[in-house]
């Protein structure tokens, strides 16, 4: 469709976007406010990302802002075309999976094949020749799957539950589009096989499965753990989960509930970030039947069990300026974002398309050219160092300070004795005017706040370490 057309069609249809209801504002907003009521946050030594107000208690001027995924030149040399695809990074091994509807008129019809890419960083793909699934006449391809209806929306993920057998150390769930999901588990991600030839997971409420259901190991929760598809009250499209203690046998889906009052979310694509793995991140692409069938890509939160965080309602990656990208199906992200170099994260789209953000990049405390300030919850660490992400323009700057849970100012660690952190870094200690190791190693278990001033600043991440 020629983009003067598309732009005709699309005025012709709703212009108006659906208001966000009080109520519905309302729920995301008490979930949020939930996680402070039963005292100060444990974070340990893990990693946080300002990706929501988990770790917000008051901003001064601050804000949450999500960053702009930045697309790449074209791959020299580029895997198959993309659609419901998945991404693993398998020690410096990258595998994509896919599906090839070649030409299938209906969604799981006998056309269908799921094939197989190779990448030692990412970047550059190769089709192996895998000699498995005999093509039109020949196995000299690249083709792991072919059995309808499940190359449809093979979805696999590396299992990294501790003890996990080696020949199912890569699982998958694949459906027969409209009631249950069949599980599939491999040694070497290349060679499958059923786990069982009944579906383990089944939902009949309303249509569902008819597109990417993605699964995995919750080191969080310990447990396996199910996103998948369906009609949301029979009109929207949206979000069921369950969870399983052997990826056999799971529990009852429960509707998540993530859309705002018109908006249908097509896929989630939920999977545990790399380097928080406590943290789900989704990337669920936003349909819009009455624009022309456009689509665009959201980013999402979730903490375990809990309802997905909606910080952001804005849409995360737009369709841009190739007219190609305005249609049905065109803005799909590939499940997981993967590190493709130690300060970059790669994000995959249709029909082969590499998005980067900075590592932990997601979204970030930002504040402009007047000095702002955010303070957080009252939190618990583990170690003696505080380690930011962070990025400042050549006048900006971060200053730190550590207050009690009642915020007052700590001996040695106030804001006046903060060394300013100016520069750009993925990780990098904050310091203060005197060796503060000790003060910070005396501090370890009890509860304290985190003051972070900022100028032309954003803040990405925080870890507290040895």
């Amino acid at each position: 469709m020629h983009r003067r057309a598309f732009i005709d069609r699309t005025m012709a249809a709703a212009l108006s976007v659906p208001a966000i209801g009080s109520s519905q504002a309302g729920a995301f907003e008490r979930a949020r406010a939930n996680d402070a009521t039963s005292g100060p946050l444990p974070i340990g030594n893990r990693r946080e990302l300002f990706v929501d107000r988990y770790l917000i208690d008051t901003m001064k001027g601050t804000e949450l802002r999500l960053s702009e995924p930045v697309l790449t030149p074209p791959m020299t040399e580029p895997a198959n075309d993309m659609e419901y695809a998945t991404v693993i990074k398998d020690g410096d091994l990258f595998r994509l999976y896919t599906r090839d509807g070649r030409g299938a008129k209906h969604d799981g019809d006998a056309p269908e094949v799921t094939r197989y890419c190779e990448s030692r960083d990412g970047i550059h793909w190769t089709r192996p020749e895998l000699g498995l699934v005999e093509i039109d006449g020949s196995k000299r391809n690249n083709v792991i799957l072919h059995e309808p209806p499940f190359c449809h929306n093979f979805a696999p993920f590396l299992d990294t539950r501790p003890g996990v057998d080696p020949a199912h150390r890569f699982k998958a769930l694949a459906g027969t589009v409209k009631s249950s999901l069949v599980a599939f588990v491999s040694g070497d991600g290349i060679r499958w096989k059923k786990l069982r030839e009944e579906p383990v997971i089944r939902y009949t409420k309303e249509y569902a499965f008819d597109s990417q259901n993605v699964s995995f190991w919750s080191e969080l929760e310990g447990r396996y753990v199910c996103y998948f598809r369906h009609f949301l009250d029979k009109k929207l499209r949206s979000v069921c989960r369950t969870t399983s203690e052997n990826y056999l046998d799971w529990t009852e889906p429960e509707p998540l509930r993530p859309n705002f009052p018109g908006e249908h979310i097509y896929t989630t694509l939920t999977h545990p970030y790399f380097r928080a793995p406590h943290i789900y991140v989704a990337l669920p692409t936003r349909f819009f039947p009455d624009r022309g069938e456009s689509t665009d890509v959201l980013f999402m939160t979730a903490r375990g069990p809990g309802p997905f965080d909606r910080t952001f309602r804005e849409a995360f990656i737009r369709p841009g300026l190739d007219p190609a990208r305005w249609g049905n199906r065109s803005n799909y992200a590939a499940l997981n974002v993967v590190p493709t170099g130690k300060e970059e994260m790669s994000i995959y789209m249709t029909p082969f398309r590499r998005f980067v953000l900075r590592t932990d990049g997601f979204a970030s405390l930002r504040a402009g050219f007047d000095e702002a300030e955010t303070i957080t919850k009252p939190l618990t660490f583990e170690g003696s160092r505080l380690w930011l992400n962070f990025a400042t323009s050549a006048g900006g700057a971060v200053r730190t300070e550590v207050q009690d849970a009642h915020g007052n100012p700590l001996p040695g660690l106030t804001l006046a004795d903060s060394v300013p952190l100016v520069g750009d870094a993925i990780e990098r200690q904050a310091t203060w005017k005197t060796d503060s190791t000790e003060a910070l190693r005396r501090l370890s278990g009890q509860p304290v706040r985190l003051r972070f001033v900022l100028r032309e600043a954003n803040l990405y991440a925080l870890r507290f370490g040895s």
